[in-house]
């Protein structure tokens, strides 16, 4: 017979609200010490929602997923294969990156999100045109859907060295 602590239900274990409450206040807290600035570039795409391009906290900036959107037009490059795609996108994060005096040698960790992994390759082979010298850690996924319909998002961390 296993026996269960007291807050056990069906084999999972509960944690008292308040504990998690007290530890959501605490990281609220040092987050405001450490600071939070807006990051934003003409160059780049304005945030479609309520977002923004980038934040920086500390010496890290978390930059927002960006499609293939050109940032004069505004319009989506719907029918771009996925190479001139993956091109634009790396330049609006590059771009961003730029505002905050940032190159993309200073991005950390990337996530690509494809809507066809088919296209693995060719995103690959434009993506290493842009990371040739100690290319950061990435993650790869295809989605069922992208915002406007494109075919590749890439969001990325990057530090202030």
């Amino acid at each position: 017979m296993l026996l269960l602590p007291k807050h056990a239900v069906n084999g999972l274990f509960l944690i008292p609200c308040g504990i998690v409450l007290m530890s959501f206040a605490f990281s609220d807290v040092r987050a405001q010490k450490v600071g939070k600035q807006v990051i934003s570039s003409p160059d780049a795409p304005e945030a479609i929602g309520p977002y923004s391009q980038a934040i920086k906290s500390g010496k890290t900036v978390y930059l927002s997923g960006q499609i293939a959107i050109d940032p004069k037009t505004k319009q989506l490059m719907t029918n771009a294969s996925i190479e001139d795609q993956t091109r634009l996108v790396l330049e609006n994060l590059k771009a961003v990156l730029a505002a905050d005096g940032l190159t993309m040698d200073s991005i950390v960790s990337a996530t690509v999100f494809m809507s066809d992994l088919a296209d693995f390759a060719k995103m690959n082979e434009v993506y290493g045109t842009y990371f040739k010298n100690s290319p950061p850690a990435r993650a790869t996924v295809e989605v069922a859907h992208l915002p406007r319909s494109a075919k590749v998002e890439i969001s990325a961390i990057a530090v202030h060295r």
